[in-house]
């Protein structure tokens, strides 16, 4: 398997592969609009401004497991995009962790693993991906995602679109 056989959901209920990223490096990230780290909103979109012109895509992934999003997929993109200027894709509210984790978690967090193995311990854990669908890094909730960008200008160093 790769990044690129899974399927996800918009939250507008569209559905489409993740092969549509195919050759593009991609900043993949569980949110949650009522969490202490969302002000990272503010800097995951800054990071796609300044890149997407060399083909980064930042994908939100809002989920509820810890208690701290909105009730529906479409409130929480709605709160993204007036209060943080959001204009990277957001998702259907989903789990990242456990059973009904949805199956690109799963993914990620086996090929890369965190502090508690592979689960996902809080909102806003980040995992780089290159352009090759390769797993490049996983960053902690707390970590700035300004500072993923040494990492971010690597993996566009070797973008090959």
């Amino acid at each position: 398997m790769s990044i690129y056989d899974y399927t996800v959901m918009l939250e507008n209920g569209n559905t489409y592969s993740l092969s549509k990223y195919r050759g593009h490096p991609l900043i993949i990230v569980n949110t949650a609009t009522k969490c202490g780290f969302a002000p990272q909103f503010k800097q995951l979109e800054q990071l796609y401004q300044q890149y997407k012109d060399q083909g980064l895509v930042v994908l939100g992934f809002p989920s509820n497991q810890f208690k701290q999003e909105v009730a529906t997929s479409e409130e929480a993109a709605a709160a993204c995009r007036t209060t943080y200027g959001v204009s990277f894709p957001m998702h259907t509210i989903a789990d990242v962790n456990g059973k009904n984790a949805l199956p690109l978690f799963n993914y990620l967090t086996q090929s890369a693993p965190g502090a508690l193995g592979s689960a996902i311990k809080w909102n806003f854990t980040k995992f780089l991906v290159d352009s090759e669908g390769n797993v490049v890094k996983r960053y902690a909730p707390k970590t700035n995602p300004l500072k993923m960008t040494d990492e971010i200008e690597k993996v566009l160093s070797k973008n090959v679109k």
